[in-house]
């Protein structure tokens, strides 16, 4: 079983992860590493600090000359702006501007009454979503293994505001999604989603959507329904829940399976030259807890950042007295980068 932990802050000198269970002898190199950190700095709504970072891995254990160990393996990905940052986020004693003033929608108020943190800044530079990045490292060393075993990833967005395009049954996303600036392969609705992300712009706002992950390939058998916590679709909701901004997670129908009959939620059963098939993938890819050979279609769906330049009502809470929130450099959408 795979087994992954992250460290570090976003203004911090790095972020460091670690993933165990990896089997020894798997080709992994820096660069494919890189390629998938590249692809979460792109779309369009991404704020000022995508232009500053250009994130890359160095894998400091568990590979030699291009193949795994068997044993953990470390990843590091350094930060940029650490320069411009080094004062506020020394390790060393030092002194700094507290941040007293929490935003809402993010962990800032939640998080320090938590662990006692006066400076809000203990608490937003671990709950920013830029800790998202060491993740996306660990998960390319987990897609790489999936290769060997013939499983195709594939995301792409589905809406953003109020602007959607609802892909057809089966569909699979090609090469083509990552040259849409908001990663959807319908050219007409991506004009659409530009201009929810430019309304919001200009108002100060910010704007969330929905994506959707396809995995095909995938065997029948993974998961199970004997326990709780082995539930492959219970696992993967609580994968996808544990994004930041993440507020809800559908696989297959999800919640418009509420909405219809049974003869039109599940997936008939047929025999075709001998073989057992499937005309419909309403399940998206899960019964009972297990994959059934079918495509896993996921979606999930991202509430807007909640830094806003035009901020919300908040309170400083160093002397109690009603202010607008806090703000950090953030983006408008992030919803292509997820």
């Amino acid at each position: 079983m795979l087994r992954w932990l992250t460290a570090g802050e976003s203004h911090g000198r790095a972020l460091v992860g670690i993933l165990e269970g990896m089997p020894a002898g798997l080709g992994l190199s820096e660069g494919y590493i890189d390629r998938q950190l590249a692809r979460r700095q792109l779309g369009y709504g991404r704020g000022g600090r995508m232009r500053i970072e250009r994130d890359r891995a160095r894998i400091l254990s568990g590979v030699r000359f291009g193949r795994t160990l068997g044993s953990p393996i470390a990843l590091l990905v350094e930060n940029r702006d650490w320069e411009n940052w080094r004062e506020v986020m020394s390790a060393e004693s030092g002194e700094a501007e507290p941040v007293a003033v929490p935003r809402p929608g993010h962990a800032d108020l939640a998080g320090s009454w938590k662990y006692g943190h006066n400076d809000l800044r203990d608490v937003l530079e671990r709950a920013s979503a830029r800790e998202t990045a060491l993740r996306v490292a660990l998960g390319a060393v987990a897609r790489r293994l999936l290769e060997e075993f013939g499983v195709e990833m594939g995301s792409f967005v589905v809406s953003v505001g109020r602007a959607s395009w609802e892909p057809p049954e089966w569909f699979f996303p090609g090469e083509e999604v990552d040259s849409s600036p908001l990663r959807c392969p319908d050219q007409k609705a991506t004009r659409r989603m530009r201009e929810e992300v430019d309304k919001a712009r200009e108002a100060g706002d910010s704007v969330g959507g929905v994506f959707q992950v396809v995995a095909r390939g995938v065997p029948p058998g993974l998961g199970s329904y004997v326990q709780a916590d082995r539930r492959l679709d219970a696992r993967l909701a609580a994968a996808l829940m544990g994004i930041p901004a993440v507020k809800g997670v559908e696989i297959g129908l999800g919640f418009e399976a509420a909405r219809r009959p049974g003869s039109e939620v599940h997936d008939g059963i047929y025999l075709e030259d001998g073989h057992i098939v499937r005309r419909t993938n309403r399940a998206g890819g899960i019964e009972g807890g297990v994959s059934n050979g079918e495509p896993i279609v996921v979606r999930a769906a991202m509430k807007p950042i909640p830094t806003l330049t035009k901020p919300l009502p908040s309170v400083d809470l160093e002397d109690l007295t009603p202010v607008p929130a806090h703000k950090e450099r953030s983006d408008v959408c992030a919803v292509p980068a997820a």
